[in-house]
């Protein structure tokens, strides 16, 4: 569980997914078993087109295989599989093709609605395309004609997994091995935004028709309390809405709730997708212009205008018994319904304040 993010801004450095790393491992593994070799450093060629390069850590001789070993950095994204070791349990068969199969600390998927069938290892297409082109490219440079068994693993996966939406989903025992670029651009967060599409998937495969969508724990746990959901219908969306919006466009269901902290929600209100502070900041201004919306005046307005923080400005409002809240989560719910405008789905917004309780909230209805 992610809590709220942060709101400072700093410089991002990006990463390589577990697909990458496995990938990696696969390259290091089949030139230790078909030239002998073991090199300290494989390149790795994304779908995407660019080489990257990752360190081997180690090779270990298996029965049959070979381990190998890298390290996975994802760079500034938040990552949980960051500093992670993800390995490859490499074996020759005389059956021409590649199988894959989980090993310690990666998953199985025990839930329809994700993109593998229910049993299959949590390998997700992307990487086993991945490692198929570059085996089999292998087997052509060294003239291989048998097959390979490709057993992936992570250390201390399922603890690890533990942290993430995994279980929820029904990815069970270990991570996923994830990835369609290769590369972890901080806070695009391809795993996260991944996840949010899967949690949608799951949860209408599993007949489950309202959804609530949050940007973090303390929302999470005020409208899970409110509607009792069960955890299959709670999308961790974090910052991320205009992914979630642009999923349910394909993927509707019956309700969504978006609930999120007071300022998040104030963004969303201006028309900001991305709620994060690299892209997006409180703006003051336009609190101000909703605050005169509803009955500030000229003087509240000049106070808001010079505060520090979204809170600060709800307070305000507060004090003169404004409900600056109900304001902002009304707008915030048209831009849902204009985003989603050629769909079904029922929205509401609910807005919260750092202790976690609600402070706004608006139906459809409440428009009418």
């Amino acid at each position: 569980m992610w809590p709220e993010s942060s709101e400072q801004k700093q410089e991002l450095r990006s990463g390589l997914t577990t697909g990458c790393c496995a990938t990696a491992c696969c390259v290091a593994a089949a030139q230790a078993l078909l030239a002998r070799k073991q090199p300290t450093k494989v390149e790795v060629l994304l779908p995407r087109g660019q080489l990257v390069e990752l360190s081997i850590e180690c090779y270990q001789p298996l029965e049959g295989g070979m381990r190998t070993a890298t390290i996975k950095d994802a760079g500034d994204d938040p990552d949980a599989t960051h500093g992670a070791t993800v390995f490859v349990e490499l074996r020759l068969t005389q059956e021409k093709g590649v199988r894959f199969k989980p090993a310690a600390g990666v998953g199985t998927v025990t839930r329809v609605g994700l993109a593998l069938d229910v049993g299959e290892p949590a390998i997700n297409p992307v990487p086993r395309k991945m490692m198929l082109a570059h085996l089999l490219n292998a087997a052509e440079v060294y003239q291989y004609e048998g097959g390979f068994e490709v057993s992936v693993g992570v250390e201390n996966g399922e603890q690890i997994a533990l942290k993430t939406m995994n279980p929820r989903l029904g990815i069970l025992g270990g991570l996923s091995i994830l990835g369609t670029t290769g590369i972890v651009r901080p806070y695009s967060c391809a795993a996260y935004i991944a996840s949010i599409r899967q949690g949608v998937d799951v949860a209408r495969a599993n007949g489950v028709t309202h959804i609530a969508a949050t940007t973090g724990s303390s929302s999470e746990a005020a409208i899970k309390q409110y509607y009792q959901l069960p955890d299959m219908a709670l999308i961790e969306m974090g910052d991320f809405i205009g992914a979630l919006l642009k999923h349910l466009k394909k993927a509707p269901v019956d309700k969504v709730t978006i609930c999120g902290g007071f300022g998040k929600i104030s963004k969303l209100a201006n028309g900001h997708m991305d709620l994060n502070s690299r892209t997006s900041s409180i703006e003051f201004s336009h609190l101000a212009e909703m605050a005169v919306a509803v009955g500030a005046d000229s003087q509240l307005a000049d106070k808001i205008l010079q505060a520090n923080t979204s809170i600060e400005v709800l307070h305000l409002c507060q004090a003169q018994g404004l409900d600056l809240a109900a304001e902002v989560c009304r707008r915030a719910l048209g831009v849902l319904q204009t985003m989603l405008k050629n769909t079904h789905i029922v929205l509401e917004v609910w807005a919260i304040d750092r202790k976690g309780e609600f402070v706004g909230h608006m139906t459809a209805e409440d428009l009418r």
